[in-house]
């Protein structure tokens, strides 16, 4: 049987999130955001003082890509480390003014993505694929 590449789920996430991606890089990048610097800034704008094991955990990334990313924060002046109060080598992550007044602006050009992307969707159809990613990613992330 042939590959039909506009019938393979793993083809077309794959090109769906590249799309996706290159359009919020073209919406955040006026904010001087990079696409990997609003992933972490959404998990530490909803937890400061997470540690890089914790984000490599929750972005479910590479510690080199976790690593390289918050090199580039802290010298962009979005976060700052800190020794962490109960684990001596490791560093709590902490976010700037600079970051925290970057969330709504940030917040509101994915939201942008999001609605072009879903708007020929009914609100039934968006709930549903919303669900059905979720569940083929737990599917993905299962060991074995």
């Amino acid at each position: 049987m042939a590959f039909k590449k506009l019938q393979s789920a793993g083809y077309l996430a794959n090109h769906m999130a590249r799309l996706f991606a290159l359009a919020l890089h073209r919406e955040i990048a006026p904010l001087g955001l990079a696409p990997a610097q609003f992933m972490t800034l959404l998990e530490l704008w909803s937890e400061e003082g997470l540690t890089q094991r914790d984000l490599i955990r929750r972005l479910d990334v590479e510690q080199a890509t976790v690593a390289n990313t918050l090199s580039r924060m802290e010298r962009d002046g979005l976060i700052v480390r800190k020794p962490h109060p109960e684990d001596r080598r490791a560093q709590s992550v902490w976010l700037t003014d600079k970051a925290k007044a970057l969330e709504a602006p940030a917040k509101a050009a994915a939201t942008g993505v999001n609605e072009k992307a879903l708007a020929t969707l009914s609100e039934e159809e968006r709930n549903a694929f919303v669900a059905v990613m979720g569940r083929v990613i737990a599917n993905l992330q299962r060991p074995g």
